[in-house]
């Protein structure tokens, strides 16, 4: 049964989210672009979403949605793991994303707000699921609490499609992310709402 109400994920529901955001990033273009071959996108990916956004449910910024969908919020203070994204991806990228990919993460870098913000590295519903306005839900209870704390919040998104989903919640686009032949990413940034 399907819940439409957010709960905060524990590192018991760790396996859970990560396969569900397996699967709602298996025809993302980055990711995709990163890892081209199916097998290795299965095998790392968990492995990838842990380092880029797992830090949130040590800080209770893990949030899900029955078994359908899930986002990982960074706080402020908190960051991925950029050392284990680092070798990750040396370990196991493509041979394009490995030349690409540095000179990108260095762009995204750049676009980061340098105040303290809310960061969305993963949100993700299962294909099965999408279109049902889970995604909304999920982003609607993140920025709540960046608009009760006052707190703007950050994204960069790796596929175009999704870019009026956050526009829809107030996410505003500050750029263009692009390097060789990788896919667009799109910085987006979005100020509290007044209350």
């Amino acid at each position: 049964m399907t819940t439409h109400s957010v709960k905060a994920a524990t590192a018991d529901d760790e396996a859970a989210i990560f396969a569900v955001l397996t699967l709602a990033f298996s025809s993302d273009p980055a990711t995709r672009w990163t890892w081209p071959e199916p097998r290795t996108f299965i095998e790392v990916f968990p492995r990838f979403a842990k380092a880029f956004g797992g830090a949130a449910f040590a800080r209770g910024t893990a949030h899900s949605i029955g078994r359908v969908g899930a986002a990982l919020w960074l706080p402020p203070g908190a960051r991925p793991d950029e050392e284990a994204m680092g070798a990750l991806m040396q370990e196991t990228a493509d041979v394009a994303t490995a030349v690409d990919g540095p000179k990108l993460m260095q762009q995204m870098a750049s676009h980061h707000p340098k105040e303290p913000h809310w960061y969305l590295p993963l949100i993700g519903i299962d294909p099965a699921c999408q279109g049902k306005g889970f995604g909304s839900i999920l982003l609607k209870h993140a920025t709540d609490i960046c608009d009760r704390d006052g707190m703007p919040a950050y994204l960069e998104s790796s596929n175009l499609a999704n870019v009026p989903l956050y526009e829809r919640h107030g996410f505003e686009a500050i750029g263009r992310i692009q390097v060789g032949g990788s896919p667009v990413f799109t910085p987006m940034l979005r100020r509290p709402g007044r209350r």
